[in-house]
């Protein structure tokens, strides 16, 4: 185990700017041949200027991984102190560090060796707070490219969850950070708090993000979200009472809505998918998840089969 970096930034932005020392947190439980694979990624960065990666173990023993850590690269293994779970863990890892830039990679993600170099000369030349960038999904032999948009504001946002804009892409400045506040970690069983996270950054100003496919992102069967769905749905509600701006909007609550109404269908609680499908198709009509939902309720399609469909063209219900 190597000591945080505290060093200066090596190189030089042009003529005038240092490149930024910028620490990346990856929240992990049980998957050491993933966890390798995102180390060496992160680890094996262009990137001119220091870089740290902050492993932090959750709810196990912390094994540090068997990799290379180059010159100019930091390495730091640190276990769960906070609340159990993947906000708890990546607040740790968010407060060992006083690097100027902080990154998120989940642990079963990894990332093209331009990444943050990339992504930092947006944030210098923007002056934004939060940079992510595109994605490239697999998912059972699959590959989809997601690319977010190159500006995503506060109104958009409580609309559309804008599912390009994954974590595994968030580069944050740590004086934003510092405004925006630290990853909820009271979210039921911390899905969506990329989500909550990305709300809170968006009303002190917009996200930007690079135009190139910069990260790859794995969907599977070890995902630990895959179909928790009272999880889901106790989130989305939590998530729904927290922010006045989605509750304002009509189909960005309706979209909320038809998924709380599937998670509901999916555990066979046929009344409450009725009645939440029903105040989804109130607020907007179009909603497609509600109608996916009252199709699962009324036993017409199994919710695994509507999801694996979802999953292969990249998007999640």
């Amino acid at each position: 185990m190597t000591e945080p970096m505290r060093a200066g930034s090596q190189g030089a932005m042009g003529q005038a700017h240092a490149w930024p020392d910028v620490s990346v947190v990856v929240a992990t439980r049980h998957r050491p041949e993933l966890l390798h694979r995102a180390v060496t990624s992160i680890l094996g960065q262009s990137y001119p200027g220091a870089l740290e990666c902050v492993v932090v173990f959750d709810q196990c023993d912390p094994v540090t991984p068997a990799v290379q850590v180059p010159d100019g690269r930091g390495l730091r293994i640190l276990t769960n102190t906070r609340t159990p779970g993947l906000a708890g863990a990546r607040n740790v890892g968010i407060t060992s560090t006083s690097s100027a830039v902080i990154g998120f990679c989940d642990d079963d993600d990894n990332w093209l060796p331009d990444k943050i170099s990339s992504q930092v000369r947006l944030l210098e030349q923007s002056g934004a707070g939060l940079v992510a960038c595109g994605i490239r999904i697999h998912h059972s032999g699959h590959s989809v490219v997601r690319m977010p948009p190159p500006h995503v504001d506060l109104a958009q946002l409580a609309r559309d969850r804008v599912t390009a804009l994954h974590p595994s892409t968030f580069l944050i400045r740590r004086a934003a950070l510092e405004e925006i506040g630290l990853v909820d970690e009271q979210i039921p069983g911390c899905y969506g708090e990329d989500y909550d996270l990305l709300v809170r950054a968006a009303r002190h100003g917009p996200i930007l993000g690079v135009q190139e496919a910069l990260v790859d992102v794995h969907w599977h069967e070890q995902s630990y979200f895959a179909e928790r769905w009272q999880t889901i749905a106790d989130a989305l509600g939590y998530l729904l009472s927290k922010h006045p701006e989605i509750r304002a909007d009509a189909p960005g609550r309706a979209r909320i809505d038809g998924q709380i109404a599937f998670a509901e269908a999916a555990l066979g609680l046929r009344g409450p998918a009725f009645r939440s499908s029903w105040r989804a198709l109130r607020g907007n009509p179009r909603e497609r998840r509600a109608y996916l939902a009252l199709a699962v309720a009324a036993g017409a399609i199994p919710a695994s089969s509507i999801v694996r469909a979802a999953n292969r063209r990249g998007h999640g219900i």
